[in-house]
C-alpha cells in the first residue's frame, strides 16, 4: 500500500519562502498524477497545485499562480511543492495526494484516494 509522508513545513515570515517534499513508497510513483491540498482551521481543503505523472503539465490554484511552483522527481519517489512570497493566508496544513482519476477534475479532494499526514504552514505578518 502507498503511503505518503510530506516534510519541509514550518514558521517563516510574509515574504519568505518554504520547499514542501512528499516522499511516497512503493514502486508505483511514476505512474501517478500527484497534487498538493490544503487546509486552514475552519475552512475546506482546498486545491494548490497539481502535476502529471511526467512532469510536464501542471495546474495551479489562482491564489497561488506565480507564487507556486510544483515539481517531481521520479527517480527519488518525490513531489514537491516551492512556495514563494509567502503570505499570511497561506498558512494551513499542506497534503500532498496521489491523483486517482475518478472523473479527471484534478482540483477535487474526490480524486485523490491516498493522502499524507499533512505539514504545518504558518506565515507571520
Amino acid at each position: 500500500q502507498v503511503q505518503l509522508v510530506e516534510s519541509g513545513g514550518g514558521l517563516v515570515q510574509t515574504g519568505g519562502s518554504l520547499r514542501l517534499s512528499c516522499v511516497a513508497s512503493g514502486r508505483t510513483f511514476s505512474s501517478y498524477a500527484m497534487g498538493w491540498f490544503r487546509q486552514a482551521p475552519g475552512k475546506e481543503r482546498e486545491f494548490v497545485a497539481h502535476i502529471n505523472w511526467a512532469g510536464d503539465i501542471t495546474y495551479y490554484a489562482d491564489s497561488v499562480k506565480g507564487r507556486f511552483a510544483i515539481s517531481r522527481d521520479n527517480a527519488k519517489n518525490t513531489v514537491y511543492l516551492q512556495m514563494n512570497s509567502l503570505k499570511p493566508e497561506d498558512s494551513a496544513i499542506y497534503y500532498c495526494a496521489r491523483f486517482a482519476y475518478r472523473s479527471g477534475r484534478y482540483s477535487s479532494v474526490n480524486d485523490y484516494d491516498t493522502w499524507g499526514q499533512g505539514t504545518q504552514v504558518s506565515v507571520s505578518s
